[in-house]
């Protein structure tokens, strides 16, 4: 009898820390093994495991699961566990959801627990100075996974896509982690303009996750713990970083407004344009402000930065360009450096394009006299794919998508290449012109091959 078996044997009854068990099929077992994953003593077992990377410990720890609760089962429900077992044919429905119930509660203790063990990782990283992200543990990870997946005869795509959320919630919690012990803000000050809005909620919790003392300027408010001013106009304006986090409409008004003020700190905006911000942002560097630009490529939901990139518009001030990208150093987010006119042009691509890609999709359904429902009964997988995308992009503001559409110097280029793509397909196909349309296909393939090795190549 193992140390596990023993102390499992020891608590079943009494309410102790590990959970009860059985001693047949209907038992729940616990194992710990070297692959991270859970294994059974039988078939009808419900397994505990441990890796060697600090995925879950075995229950003798009684780490995560308190005595009382003891990972959801108690002196009754280990009764009922080994009644389970014994009396398999008199189970009822309700007898069944319960141990689904127990066995779920054990899940997420046990989460709880790799959670909990994610931040002391974080802390021995940062002592080693180890990199937040291992893509070759990762790898090691979800491989043993699988294989203990199949030795067990569980999908092993299900276990694959089980271990990437855990992985995703890990990273997250490390990220988290980095970015409070750096301490960046402690005895600093920051001032977010527009900070009730979406991302400027974001950065508001970004700053004072590193210790900052944020102030938000905005008539709507200020996220809880935050200091609120209606204008900002009325604070002394000596903070050591302002971000706009504006509407581009009248972002490029404040900008000129703090140049003739001219604040010591660190001034960046986070807006999905610069071209209506360019006068703005001359003044500033004209009157000898610290000043860069800031493109966060993700939503305000965003809590992992892993694989997200942030784009720092060079503006010709290697001072406050250098101070906004340490600002992010914590995180995992992949940092990109451009100029003004370089960011506009291919964000007419990659947000102009894209945007209107999906609003002519919806649109074209909305006018094609076809009811929602009817099509939704024979839809396909590519169709569902773009449905999904395109009502995302439904909802979103009408004024932010009408400003990037409207407001870049460059929108008018992708709009025109979109319109050229949409007529050769049709003249292709009008004219049952079968060399053209594969063409047109292959071309796609190979470009969209090639960004997949670049992708490749990057994890």
């Amino acid at each position: 009898m193992t140390r596990e078996d023993r102390s499992s044997a020891s608590n079943e009854g009494r309410g102790g820390d590990a959970p009860a068990q059985g001693t047949d099929k209907g038992g729940v077992a616990q194992g710990a093994d070297k692959g991270g994953a859970a294994q059974g003593a039988d078939k009808g077992g419900a397994a505990q495991g441990a890796d060697k990377g600090g995925a879950a410990r075995s229950a003798d720890t009684g780490a995560g699961l308190g005595a009382n609760e003891g990972a959801g089962q108690g002196a009754d429900e280990g009764k009922r566990a080994g009644k389970a077992g014994a009396g398999k044919g008199d189970l009822t429905l309700e007898d069944l959801r319960q141990r689904l119930n127990q066995i779920d509660r054990q899940l997420i203790s046990l989460v709880a627990e790799r959670k909990a063990i994610s931040g002391e990782v974080a802390r021995v990283k940062r002592a080693t100075g180890r990199p937040t992200r291992d893509y070759e543990r990762e790898k090691e990870v979800i491989l043993n996974v699988r294989a203990i997946a199949h030795e067990l005869g569980v999908s092993e795509a299900l276990a694959e896509d089980l271990l990437h959320l855990l992985i995703r919630s890990s990273l997250t919690t490390q990220e988290h982690a980095s970015v409070a012990a750096s301490g960046a803000g402690t005895g600093r000050r920051a001032l977010v303009i527009g900070g009730s809005g979406k991302m400027g909620g974001w950065f508001v919790q970004f700053l004072a996750s590193q210790g900052f003392a944020v102030e938000v300027a905005d008539p709507a408010g200020a996220p809880a713990g935050a200091k609120h001013v209606v204008d900002w106009r009325t604070t002394d304006l000596k903070h050591d970083f302002i971000v706009l986090a504006t509407p581009l409409g009248i972002t490029d008004a404040i900008l000129r407004d703090l140049a003739l003020r001219r604040p010591p700190g660190v001034i960046f905006d986070v807006g999905s344009l610069k071209s209506p911000l360019r006068s703005g942002l001359l003044a500033l560097k004209s009157h000898g402000c610290k000043v860069t630009s800031l493109h966060p490529m993700f939503g305000p939901d965003t809590e992992l930065l892993s694989g997200r990139h942030v784009v720092f518009v060079d503006l010709g001030c290697p001072e406050a360009l250098a101070a906004a990208r340490a600002l992010f150093s914590p995180t995992m987010a992949e940092q990109v450096v451009m100029s003004q006119d370089d960011h506009d042009r291919l964000i007419a691509y990659v947000l102009g394009l894209s945007h209107a890609l999906n609003i002519a999709f919806f649109t074209a359904l909305a006018e094609s006299g076809e009811a929602a429902p009817r099509l939704a009964r024979m839809s396909s997988t590519t169709f569902d794919s773009q449905l999904d995308v395109a009502t995302r992009v439904a909802q979103e503001s009408p004024d932010l998508y009408f400003e990037i559409q409207s407001l870049n110097d460059y929108g008018a280029e992708s709009l025109e290449a979109l319109s050229q793509a949409v007529e050769r397909i049709r003249t292709a196909v009008l004219s049952q012109n079968h060399e053209a349309f594969v063409a047109l296909m292959q071309r796609g393939r190979d470009y969209l091959e090639d960004r997949r090795t670049v992708t490749q190549r990057r994890a």
